[in-house]
């Protein structure tokens, strides 16, 4: 049954999963709050123009120059997003398009574009100890950023107006929490894909509230559903020769619509 485990690469991808899926996990719980899916989902698909971004800058490794991309991209469809001018959603399509659009004439026009095909689902087997180690430090910020800033994040997403009234600074909580959002999503875009980056964000914590009592409980079994359909879905891509993470969303999409039936009751 655990056969799987004597082979290095994939203890190293199991390694990966028990990092980076309660990092997504945790940001997907206010992402859900905040009605922002659509939001990290532009931004995964804006990962194609920062990695052209890099390509045409002559950087040979992309992933610091995607993580950059990313923050700007972000930070600037926020303050498109919050001047009210225009609608949420049409904000973030216009975006959506865009750095899709962007990214494909980029590396079209320099003829690089079959070479980064694999961003598309992501390999997380091909992950490196080095690449861990970026990803526990990302998780160690996140959580350390959730123990100081949760109650301000929460303010914002349940109500802004009331929450500046209080005396928080909203501006910045705002965009703090946008910006560790683009540097997850570019940090994981390798490993997942962009096509399956925002599924790996929004399904833990949308399945967690199906059946959560409490935010604590919430936030508890957002990570625990996404452990569980990680190692699940690492472990059924081994045995049915499937890729890691279409396996793990499918898990993802099981445990779903499982608590959404619970939750009818």
């Amino acid at each position: 049954m655990f056969d799987w485990l004597s082979y290095d690469f994939m203890v190293t991808a199991l390694w990966a999963v028990l990092l980076m899926v309660p990092l997504m996990a945790l940001l997907g719980t206010m992402v859900v709050n905040n009605r922002m899916s659509f939001f990290s989902d532009a931004l995964g698909h804006s990962a194609l123009t920062g990695v052209a971004v890099g390509v045409v800058a002559g950087v040979s490794d992309y992933r610091w120059m995607l993580v950059g991309f990313g923050v700007v991209f972000a930070l600037l469809m926020n303050r498109i997003r919050r001047s009210r001018l225009s609608s949420t959603d049409t904000v973030i399509g216009v975006f959506s398009s865009v750095g899709v659009a962007l990214g494909l004439a980029l590396l079209s026009a320099h003829g690089n574009l079959s070479n980064y095909q694999s961003l598309l689902v992501g390999d997380i087997l091909s992950i490196t100890g080095e690449e861990l180690t970026v990803l526990a430090l990302a998780l160690a910020v996140t959580v350390a950023l959730w123990l100081v800033c949760f109650n301000g994040f929460f303010a914002v997403s349940v109500s802004p107006a009331l929450a500046k009234s209080k005396g928080l600074p909203t501006a910045l909580l705002d965009n703090l929490f946008v910006v560790l959002v683009a540097v997850v999503v570019m940090l994981a875009i390798r490993w997942v894909g962009l096509l399956l980056i925002n599924a790996m964000l929004i399904l833990p914590a949308a399945s967690a509230r199906n059946v959560a009592r409490s935010m604590r409980s919430y936030h508890l079994l957002s990570v625990v559903f996404g452990l569980f359909s990680g190692v699940v879905g690492l472990a059924l891509s081994y045995y049915q020769g499937i890729a890691t993470g279409p396996a793990i969303i499918l898990v993802l999409a099981a445990v779903f619509f499982g608590t959404f039936l619970l939750r009818k009751k």
